[in-house]
């Protein structure tokens, strides 16, 4: 994908610079690590991100190309742990690794709506604490 300005930090609200935001490659960097298990997960599953420890290394200007990928390191049970990283066309921008979790996408979109009904039993304020 090639950097606009959309995908900054000045536009994405995550600083004042004008180079690729951190959100934007850390994004790019989860889609990498859905696509390289996408062919392994049935349709009734899916992952959701449980966990991420990326550096940003250099920064991306406006116009440049920038690549993801993701290598699949462990399975611990249901959850996926990746090696990620993101360079553009004068080398890496960023690494790390990054977590997944398999889950039934009608148990997560049941539990996503539960969290109505915890937060109309709260307290003003949020916190029951």
């Amino acid at each position: 994908m090639v950097v606009d300005q959309g995908m900054t930090a000045a536009s994405q609200g995550s600083g004042e610079v004008n180079g690729l935001a951190t959100p934007v490659m850390i994004r790019l960097m989860e889609e990498a690590a859905v696509k390289a298990v996408a062919a392994e997960i049935t349709p009734e599953l899916t992952t959701v991100g449980t966990r991420l420890e990326i550096t940003h290394v250099a920064p991306t200007p406006v116009g440049m190309k920038v690549e993801a990928r993701a290598t699949l390191l462990e399975v611990e049970g249901r959850v996926l742990v990746f090696a990620v990283s993101a360079e553009d066309e004068a080398g890496v921008i960023g690494k790390g690794t990054h977590q997944r979790a398999i889950v039934r996408r009608q148990g997560f979109a049941e539990r996503t709506e539960g969290r109505w009904a915890e937060a109309a039993v709260r307290p003003a304020g949020g916190s029951d604490k």
